[in-house]
């Protein structure tokens, strides 16, 4: 696998095992699961991520709710189709983990590296309470012509420098995995259940002169 395209996502995460494993599929005989880790935010709340681990790498028999892991891999996302329409679910593919020695040792970490081209217009905004938000979709190139789509979220003079930018910008941003929940509705307007969103949190941005 290229080196510079494992470059373009890297991801490390510290942090508290919240569930169990949930089989996702079998390739060539390895097989895949999904689990929850809970990051603590400086400012004490948390996000919850999902993972996607190997056999290979963990026992998926064994109970690790409570303990702590690292992991490092990549941010990736895929279109499941939902009531006739695209959703795009996002989550850690792990290449290594290793838990912590003790749970009082475990400091939260959560960092991502993302090189990738912007592919939807930037839409700028503020907030009631006047802070400045700008959303892009950052697609990031994997091996083998895939891409991962990866919403982002910049903030203050990272929007406005942001903000008017063209589809195909290439950008370096520096960041963490942030979790949000909202409520999915009926088109009645009734809500139809709780859901989580990621995004990644844009702490540092760059432009790529090509």
């Amino acid at each position: 696998m290229s080196e510079k395209i494992i470059e373009s996502n890297r991801v490390t995460i510290t942090g508290m095992i919240n569930s169990g494993f949930t089989f996702s599929h079998e390739v060539y005989g390895e097989k895949f699961y999904y689990m929850d880790l809970l990051v603590k935010r400086i400012s004490d709340t948390a996000d919850t991520i999902v993972v996607l681990i190997s056999e290979r790498l963990i026992d998926v028999n064994e109970d690790y709710i409570g303990e702590y892991i690292t992991v490092k891999g990549q941010f990736r996302s895929f279109n499941k189709l939902e009531d006739g329409r695209n959703r795009l679910l996002l989550y850690v593919f792990v290449r290594s983990c290793a838990f912590a020695e003790t749970n009082a040792d475990a400091i939260p970490y959560n960092a991502i590296h993302l090189d990738g081209f912007i592919c939807k217009y930037p839409v700028y905004r503020k907030t009631p309470l006047g802070r400045e938000i700008t959303d892009i979709i950052l697609a990031v190139n994997r091996p083998y012509r895939n891409s991962d789509y990866i919403p982002c979220i910049c903030w203050g003079r990272n929007a406005q420098f942001v903000a008017d930018l063209k589809i195909g910008s290439r950008l370096r941003v520096d960041g963490r995995i942030q979790s949000r929940n909202y409520f999915k509705k009926h088109e009645d307007g009734t809500i139809k259940e709780q859901r989580t969103a990621y995004e990644i949190s844009v702490s540092n941005i760059t432009v790529i002169e090509e």
